[in-house]
């Protein structure tokens, strides 16, 4: 993809990283033939009573989900989405799982619900324009950002399969902070696990 080849990817996670994009590629063909029009059964249905959610109109348009496949949600690029029901107390697994990962692994440098801290950016706002292309590059391969005023390091979670196995759950997660489909909460009740998202775990883990 136009976005990965300019990354230098780690080899370990070079092959989970092209992948899921290759995956990807494959929905975003299926959505254009599809009109890539949102599905209005699978409208989010948001909690208009969550102050801590941001609600940015235009983005929910962009990620609403044109598709859905073994329990996973698809936006008109053929990119993973969020979906929200029952009044914002009910999300999809893998935003679900998206919120665990990220605690477990991220908020120590990005801080709880992707808020940012002095040393690491806010991932809530950096998903407003980040490609899911982007984002595998980026945590996949690491980012510098250093000069004369700033010396950020975000380093490469290729060899990371705490990270790189829950890939798209972590994308999910935080884009569904950055449109304000979900606030600073902690997903309440949750779809089924998917059997694909088991499958693809224990093949990812090697379980």
């Amino acid at each position: 993809m136009r976005h990965l080849s300019k990354v230098v990817l780690r080899p370990l996670a070079a092959g989970l990283a092209l992948a899921t994009v290759g995956m990807v590629a494959v929905h975003a063909e299926d959505a254009k033939k599809a009109d890539a029009k949102p599905d209005p059964a699978l409208a989010n249905q948001l909690n208009p009573n969550d102050k801590s959610a941001e609600l940015d109109e235009k983005l929910l348009a962009k990620d609403a989900a044109v598709k859905v496949e073994d329990g996973k949600y698809f936006d008109a690029a053929g990119s993973p989405t969020f979906h929200i029901t029952d009044n914002g107390k009910k999300v999809d697994w893998y935003t679900y799982s998206g919120y665990r990962r990220y605690h477990a692994e991220c908020h120590v440098c990005h801080g709880p619900d992707g808020m940012g801290s002095t040393y690491a950016p806010a991932l809530k706002d950096s998903l407003k324009t980040l490609s899911y292309e982007e984002f595998v590059g980026i945590v996949v391969g690491g980012k510098q950002d250093v000069n004369s005023s700033t010396q950020k390091v975000m380093p490469a979670f290729g060899d990371n399969k705490n990270v790189t196995c829950y890939m798209d759950d972590l994308y999910v997660y935080l884009k569904a902070r950055a449109s304000g489909a979900l606030g600073r909460v902690r997903p309440g009740d949750k779809e089924d696990k998917p059997e694909a998202a088991r499958k693809a775990e224990k093949e990812c883990l090697g379980g």
